[in-house]
């Protein structure tokens, strides 16, 4: 019975050492991120966006797209459980119709905001507006010969308002300011384009870097440490 119990009690230690040996080989692989690696920090840092991530978008990258499909709501949704909120900024300058995206993005943001819906709710107007762009420009290769009444026809329709009310949001001042700030997307886009994640106004992750969601969620975390 003593060796029985000798035995049992050496198996006991012999795997709470290999748990610390583990432990030991794991914590590197989750080491800290790495300027330079995992990020760069921005020349120009963006002012208010405290406890915030921002994201340059632009409808016509295929990048943007995946990203908002599988990835970029569940990282959202995982970051507001700290109290981190999200954002996005419109590329102006990619697409042909990229200008009048960003109005009608910009615009739909604020009846979004004034109606106390978020980004990624399906209810939506701007993430109705945005996948139906994406829907329509990448799965179905639309590019709206038909010209900016074509363009602006889909995200009208997809948001369910009409020209007269686009037209009315769009001389908001909140809209005004959206479209003000965006245009500071196009620094942030040059440095590795779009989709551009800036965290804390700060620093500007390398997609390349990221592995996972989850492993997107905890570098934005360890950013709004520093």
């Amino acid at each position: 019975m003593k060796k029985t119990s000798s035995k049992k009690g050496w198996l006991v230690l012999t795997a709470l050492m290999l748990v610390m040996v583990l432990s030991v080989w794991i914590l590197p692989a989750q080491a800290a991120v790495e300027e330079g690696t995992d990020y760069v920090v921005l020349a120009k840092p963006i002012p208010g966006m405290d406890k915030t991530v921002m994201k340059v978008f632009s409808y016509d990258c295929p990048f943007c797209y995946k990203y908002d499909k599988a990835v970029t709501p569940a990282v959202a949704s995982a970051l507001a459980k700290d109290g981190i909120k999200f954002t996005v900024w419109h590329l102006k300058t990619k697409g042909k119709y990229g200008v009048q995206g960003s109005e009608l993005f910009a615009s739909l943001m604020t009846k979004d905001q004034k109606a106390g819906l978020g980004l990624f709710d399906d209810k939506s107007s701007f993430k109705k507006a945005k996948m139906a762009y994406y829907k329509a420009y990448h799965d179905k290769r639309e590019r709206w010969d038909g010209g900016v009444t074509s363009f602006m026809k889909t995200g009208l329709d997809a948001a369910g308002i009409t020209s007269a009310e686009f037209q009315k949001l769009l001389q908001d001042p909140a809209t005004k300011a959206k479209l003000k700030d965006w245009e500071g997307a196009i620094d942030v886009a040059k440095i590795q384009g779009v989709p551009a994640f800036v965290v804390k106004g700060k620093y500007l992750l390398y997609t390349k870097s990221i592995k996972s969601i989850d492993d997107m969620a905890g570098k934005i975390r360890e950013l709004m440490a520093k």
